[in-house]
C-alpha cells in the first residue's frame, strides 16, 4: 500500500527547466508488493520507458512519457547496491536501449541547469557501466558524441543478433541533445 507520494528536487523547489525530471518520493507499507504490481498500474499511461534504475541508490522506478517526460519514482527506505555493467545479449538489449536514453535525457536537463561538471562525471560513469560492455571504448565528449556512440554500437549489436528496436524512444531524446554551439544533432565522426 502507497502511504504518500511527495514531489521533490527541481520541480518542487522551483527552479526547474523543461527537461527537468519529476521526481516523487514514495512511501509504502510493503515494497515488494507496490513494485509487483507498479509496471501493470502504469502501463495504461503508456510510457515509452518503464524500467527500474540498476544505478540507483535507492530503489528507483524511471518512466520516459511522450514529449518527452521523465517521472522518476524514488522509495527512498529501499537502499540498494548499484547492478555491475550491463551484460549484453539479445534478450538485455531493449533494456540497455531505454536505459541510455532515460539517462541521456537527464544528463540533458542537467546541462541546461548549467551542471557540465556533473554531466562530464555522468558520462564516465556511462562509460564504464553501459557503452563500455557495449564496445565503445573512449569516453565521449559531449551528450551528442555519447548518442552517436551508442546509435552506432546498438545498430551494430541489432544487427549481429537480428533484433530490431524501436526508435520512438530515441526519436523523442535524441532532437534534446543537441549541443547548444551548433543547434543540430552530429554525429560524431571519432570511432568507438
Amino acid at each position: 500500500m502507497v502511504r504518500k507520494v511527495n514531489l521533490v528536487g527541481s520541480r518542487a523547489r522551483g527552479n526547474a527547466t523543461e527537461l527537468s525530471d519529476w521526481d516523487f518520493h514514495v512511501t509504502v507499507d510493503d515494497f515488494a508488493g507496490v513494485a509487483a504490481v507498479l509496471p501493470g498500474m502504469v502501463a495504461p499511461y503508456g510510457p515509452l520507458a518503464a524500467q527500474w534504475d540498476p544505478l540507483g541508490d535507492c530503489a528507483s522506478y524511471l518512466l520516459i512519457f511522450p514529449g518527452p517526460v521523465k517521472v522518476d519514482l524514488l522509495f527512498p527506505e529501499m537502499p540498494r547496491s548499484w547492478n555491475p555493467p550491463w551484460r549484453v545479449g539479445p534478450d538485455t538489449l531493449p533494456a540497455i536501449d531505454a536505459h541510455f536514453w532515460d539517462w541521456a535525457l537527464s544528463l540533458a536537463g542537467k546541462r541546461r541547469h548549467g551542471k557540465s561538471d556533473r554531466v562530464r562525471g555522468e558520462l564516465l560513469k556511462m562509460t564504464r557501466f553501459l557503452l563500455g560492455p557495449l564496445g565503445v571504448r573512449t569516453v565521449p565528449q559531449s551528450l551528442e558524441d555519447a548518442a552517436a556512440r551508442f546509435v552506432r554500437a546498438r545498430d551494430r549489436l541489432e544487427s549481429r543478433y537480428g533484433l530490431r528496436i524501436s526508435r520512438r524512444l530515441e526519436e523523442e531524446v535524441l532532437p534534446l541533445l543537441r549541443t547548444p554551439e551548433t543547434g543540430h544533432y552530429r554525429p560524431s565522426g571519432l570511432p568507438s
